[in-house]
C-alpha cells in the first residue's frame, strides 16, 4: 500500500512563505509525475505546480515566480517553496503523484494540509 503524507502547512500572514513537503512510501517501484494541488472552500481543486520524473516543472500562472517546486528522487519526496503568500493562496493543499507499484500504476493523494495567509 502506498501513502503520501503531506507537511508544513500553516498560518501567515501576506508576504510570508511556507515550505510544504510530501513523502510517499510503501512497495514502490517508480514514481512518475508529482505535483501540487489546492482547494479553496466552494471551489474546484487546481493544479498549483508539476514536475516530471526528470524535473521538468510546470505552474499555474497565478504562482507563477512566487513558488517553487522540486523533488528528492531518492527520498520520494516532493516540496512547494512559497514565497510572496497572497490571501487568495489560502486553501487546503494536496500532492498527487503517479506511482508505479508492484502490481499497478496509479495516482495518489495525500490527506492535504491547510494554508491560510491573512492580510
Amino acid at each position: 500500500q502506498v501513502q503520501l503524507v503531506e507537511s508544513g502547512g500553516g498560518s501567515v500572514q501576506a508576504g510570508g512563505s511556507l515550505r510544504l513537503s510530501c513523502a510517499a512510501s510503501g512497495r514502490i517501484f517508480s514514481i512518475n509525475n508529482m505535483g501540487w494541488y489546492r482547494q479553496a472552500p466552494g471551489k474546484q481543486r487546481d493544479m498549483v505546480a508539476l514536475i516530471t520524473s526528470i524535473g521538468s516543472t510546470n505552474y499555474a500562472d497565478s504562482v507563477k515566480g512566487r513558488f517553487t517546486i522540486s523533488r528528492d528522487n531518492a527520498k520520494n519526496t516532493v516540496y512547494l517553496q512559497m514565497n510572496s503568500l497572497k490571501p487568495e493562496d489560502t486553501a487546503v493543499y494536496y500532492c498527487n503523484a503517479n506511482i508505479h507499484t508492484t502490481w499497478r500504476l496509479a495516482d495518489y493523494w495525500g490527506q492535504g494540509t491547510q494554508v491560510t495567509v491573512s492580510s
